[in-house]
Parts: C-alpha cells; sequence; structure tokens
C-alpha cells in the first residue's frame, strides 16, 4: 500500500495512539554523511522488534515504511553546504508527511537517517499544530551551523539554524529550501548532552541565549534535575508541545559505538533512557526523531547491536515503558 493510503488509516484499537513513520534522508549520498551506512539505521531498529515491543505495551503503531527520495544530479555544493537540493527536497517530502500524522492527532516517530531529517519532522510537527513548539535536543552536537559557519558544510550539522526565527536574517537562500520557514523560538529549545561543540555554534547559543545542558551540567547536577529544569523551562508560561529529537551519539560510545560522529564522556544508559521516561511522564511529548543509529560504524555485531538495543530502548520510554515493569491497564489476575 503506498504512502497516501497509509496516512489516511487509523488504528484507535488500543488506549495510546502511536504512529510509527519510519523516513531516511538523503540515503544514497556520501558526501552529505561521510560515514556511508546511516541509511540502514530504520531497519536495523526495525529489525530489533521497535513494533511489536511497542505493542506489547500498549501502543497502537503504524508502520509507514521507508519514505524513498530520488536523487538530484548534479547537485554542486551551494558555498560551503553540500547536497543542498538533495536534502532540500527530501525533508520538503518529510515534512509534509510528519503534517499529515500531527493533524490527524497522532504521535510521530521518525527513524534515521542522519540529523539533518530534523528540517522536516520539525517543520511538518509546527505546521500542523500552528502554535509554539518546544524542542529538546539530546545530542552531543548542537547542529546549529548556519551554511555560512559550517566548517564542513555537511547538513547534518546545520538543521536547527533553519528552523530557529532569531537566525532567519543569517540564512542565505538555497536550492529547494524556499519552503522551510522558522518555526521554533530560541526560548523554546533545550539541548542536553552537548560536549562537541564548534566555536561558531558557541558563539550562536550564547548570542541567543539557547537553554543548554552540556554533559558539564549533567555531571554537576544530575540527569533527574537537569530533566526538572528542562521541562519548568519550556513550560514556565504555557505548556507546549514537546518535540524531542535524539540523536544517539548523546550516548557514550561505549554504550552505542554504531554511530557516524562519537565523542567520548556522554550520557550513560540510564541518563539516556531516563531523559525519555522524564519526557513521556509529562503528557506533552508530540514528536521524537531518532537518528544517526549507523550499523556500518560498529567493529562488530555485539558494537551493532548494543547500539540498536539501546534506541530501541530510549523510545520505548517515550511511550511508557517503565524499568519497573509495567502490565496491560486491562490485566486481571487469575481465578482458580
Amino acid at each position: 500500500v503506498d504512502i497516501e493510503t497509509h496516512f489516511q488509516l487509523r488504528h484507535f484499537t488500543l488506549k495510546t495512539v502511536v504512529l510509527l513513520c519510519v523516513c531516511v534522508c538523503d540515503p544514497v549520498s556520501p558526501v552529505l554523511q561521510p560515514r556511508g551506512g546511516v541509511e540502514r539505521g530504520p531497519d536495523v531498529i526495525r529489525a530489533a522488534g521497535l513494533v511489536e515491543k511497542l505493542q506489547a505495551q500498549g501502543c497502537a503503531v503504524k508502520d509507514y515504511g521507508n519514505l524513498s527520495f530520488e536523487e538530484v544530479v548534479p547537485d554542486e555544493p551551494v558555498g560551503r553546504a553540500k547536497r543542498v537540493r538533495a536534502v532540500g527536497g527530501a525533508n520538503q517530502k518529510l515534512a509534509e508527511a510528519v503534517s499529515r500524522v500531527k493533524r490527524d492527532g497522532h504521535t510521530a516517530v521518525m527513524l534515521g537517517g542522519d540529523h539533518s531529517l530534523a528540517i522536516g519532522s520539525i517543520h511538518g510537527h509546527a505546521a500542523a499544530l500552528q502554535s509554539p513548539l518546544g524542542v529538546v535536543w539530546v545530542d552531543a552536537h548542537a547542529d546549529i551551523n548556519t551554511p555560512l559557519t559550517s566548517p564542513t558544510g555537511n547538513l547534518h550539522g546545520q538543521p536547527m539554524s533553519y528552523l530557529i526565527h532569531e537566525l532567519q536574517s543569517k540564512i542565505p537562500a538555497l536550492p529547494s529550501f524556499s519552503w522551510v520557514k522558522p518555526c521554533v523560538a530560541a526560548k523554546d529549545l533545550v539541548y542536553i548532552g552537548l560536549r562537541d561543540v564548534d566555536p561558531e555554534e558557541h558563539y550562536i547559543l550564547k548570542l541567543l541565549d539557547v537553554k543548554t545542558f552540556s554533559m558539564t551540567e549533567v555531571d554537576r547536577l544530575g540527569i533527574a534535575r537537569v530533566m526538572e529544569e528542562t521541562c519548568d523551562y519550556l513550560t514556565a508560561k504555557v505548556k507546549k508541545p514537546i518535540h524531542l529529537s535524539y540523536d544517539i551519539d548523546a550516548i557514550d560510545p561505549s554504550v552505542t559505538p554504531a554511530t557516524g560522529t562519537p565523542v567520548v564522556g556522554g550520557l550513560s544508559y540510564r541518563e539516556g533512557v531516563y531523559i525519555t521516561e522524564h519526557l513521556c511522564q509529562t503528557g506533552l511529548l508530540s514528536a521524537v526523531d531518532m537518528v544517526e543509529v549507523n550499523p556500518a560504524r560498529g567493529r562488530t555485531e555485539d558494537e551493532v547491536q548494543s547500539t540498536v538495543r539501546t534506541a530501541v530502548d530510549v523510545l520505548l520510554g517515550c511511550f511508557g515503558r517503565r524499568r519497573e515493569g509495567n502490565h496491560p491497564a486491562d490485566y486481571r489476575m487469575p481465578e482458580p
């Protein structure tokens, strides 16, 4: 069944409704993400039983399959920015898909792929809601370079810059990006897990007074306090839907080594899962990206499986899994 038909289906058979939109951004280009293999992320997460495990904890799930994108040839760099036509077009298609899911009132989960897909996922989410959106960005990297500040030109290091209102005047016109409209205020963005930030990005974060919890703050405060402060900050004036954009490299590479840009000193497994458990309990979590799972970067099958299992557990935490255990709401003890 094609994706247009899938988006017309609804499943209300269980208490929690989760729509799983599996997406891959620019799966054929080693130029955009120099360490190829990230396009396999959605399939290995799916193969690890994500859908079945979500269903087992009471979620009604629809897997829309992988979005397919056309290769753009030629796609020469525009200044420093690489593959802008392919990435812009792919994200427009993704934004439209996410918007359809959200307009139907469902939760959307985007599996990547690299973090450039956040351009489309957050844009589509905000367009459907037409109201302020809070973004929690869990990542070793800030991904807020503009096309003019980026030292590499890779768009997976730039997605937030296209989405923030306050940076609109700093973004040059790019082919296939005219559809992108800023949709997030700097005050509605929180970073967790930062530990590899470019000098240009550091300047931007300070200029815009973006709320950040680097690994220094995580170490100093503890993850429970970080999450309390994150949620208090985002809901101080009004409770708004939350978009969680989660790069698996936020977690320490001793746990999740199969990713493109691992950085030592990251979140522990427990801290990484706690973030999603806490956000789930707010009742405000409205969409989730899980990106940068790259099975080609694991040196052994154990490294790949550790990364994939952790990604699945992070997602399960988004939708009600408790480490102390769960049981179905309608469970009854058998009578002798």
